[in-house]
């Protein structure tokens, strides 16, 4: 086990990208990859996964505050199966409430608006995803 994990902020538009270690608990973005009604470009994918070899590829689930699922839960479902369905690797689902929220507020403290373009803000979405992960102790 490598300890290396990819995490992903799925957005119909813009699918945010973190890379994360198990062993330190933390992330940092790899940036947002451009999709078309949620379909992402599959060999940008398969590139990430080629060159960070991660043992599981974290995916954040979209729910609403009371833990029902949103029209966005199954498309971000449909996604992870797709991952494991062409590459074969390890999924997780998590939890993503909040996400973005936390990322945007992150991003401002340390950059102010114009650290929030769309990219930044899914890119740190999918930061705060894993390190969720990883506090929750998986």
């Amino acid at each position: 086990m490598s300890g290396t994990l990819l995490g992903f902020d799925f957005g119909t538009r813009s699918i945010g990208v973190a890379i994360g270690q198990r062993v330190t608990g933390t992330a940092r973005p790899l940036g947002a990859l451009k999709a078309q009604d949620g379909t992402p470009d599959w060999n940008a994918i398969a590139k990430l996964l080629k060159e960070w070899q991660p043992e599981a590829v974290v995916v954040g689930l979209p729910l609403n505050m009371d833990g029902t699922e949103q029209s966005l839960t199954a498309r971000a479902r449909n996604f992870a199966n797709k991952i494991h369905g062409r590459f074969g690797v390890k999924i997780v689902l998590h939890d993503e409430r909040l996400s973005t929220v936390e990322a945007r507020s992150g991003l401002f403290e340390h950059g102010g608006y114009r650290a929030l373009n769309k990219g930044k803000v899914d890119s740190a979405s999918a930061v705060v995803i894993l390190e969720s992960f990883f506090e929750q102790g998986f």
